[in-house]
């Protein structure tokens, strides 16, 4: 893995990082209603993540220029008990495939577990092939839809106790 930093969202990553992540989700044809692609909090990300400490995180990583090259968030997720959802893990194109993605989700899994979460889901979609091989290779299981799901366009689910 190449040298990278990773550290708290700042207000000044706001519209990178929301650039990434709309850039992603156009390139895999989900710039649609029913995505985070059109969420209007996606272009205030660290406002988001701020509004409750220590249960909430989004970290983001740089380069050794310093450039954003992607981020990952964990928030609480209702819809089990314990849980934290693991979000908006997204790279720049030149940073896929380095282990920066697998590093990041290490991250947020330690955050989570820090934070006293039992468990880490996500939602994802079928177009996001790479990234589902992620999830399972670090031990998400996948399960159906659960009831509180908020991006109705996501179509796969998954989950993953941690090891605390």
């Amino acid at each position: 893995m190449e040298l990278i930093n990773v550290r708290p969202i700042t207000d000044a990553d706001d519209s990178l990082i929301a650039e990434i992540i709309r850039t992603n989700l156009k390139k895999f044809h989900l710039d649609i209603p029913g995505t985070v692609y059109f969420d209007p909090e996606l272009d205030h990300l660290s406002r988001y993540y701020r509004s409750l400490p220590g249960k909430r995180g989004y970290f983001i990583a740089t380069d050794e220029n310093g450039q954003v090259i992607g981020g990952v968030g964990v928030a609480e997720f209702d819809g089990f008990e314990n849980c934290a959802e693991l979000q908006k893990l997204y790279l720049t194109d030149p940073a896929k495939g380095k282990g920066i993605g697998r590093y990041l989700m290490q991250i947020a899994e330690d955050f989570a577990g820090k934070a006293g979460y039992k468990r880490l889901y996500l939602e994802t979609h079928t177009n996001l092939e790479t990234a589902i091989r992620l999830y399972k290779r670090n031990g998400f299981q996948q399960i159906d839809k659960p009831e509180a799901v908020v991006h109705s366009t996501m179509n796969q689910f998954y989950i993953k106790e941690l090891c605390l």
